[in-house]
């Protein structure tokens, strides 16, 4: 259960990497389907796009967590 855990930043990690470069080059990844998301906050003046894929994360949490599984703790 702890690798789980220890695997979860790195699929994010992952996740908003190859997102960001197939994303901001127009490519949905087909499987992958990489979907833009626009965030605005008025009181900070923060305004950014963000590029996320639900099964990317799952498969790079998922190699993360056979990976550090498999060296034990």
């Amino acid at each position: 259960m702890i690798a789980f855990f220890k695997a979860l930043p790195l699929g994010i990690v992952l996740t908003l990497v190859v997102c960001l470069f197939m994303g901001s080059g127009g490519a949905t990844g087909g499987m992958l389907n990489i979907r833009s998301f626009h965030i605005q906050v008025e009181q900070i003046a923060l305004d950014m796009q963000l590029y996320w894929s639900w099964m990317l994360f799952l498969a790079g949490t998922g190699l993360s967590w056979a990976l550090i599984f498999m060296m034990g703790d």
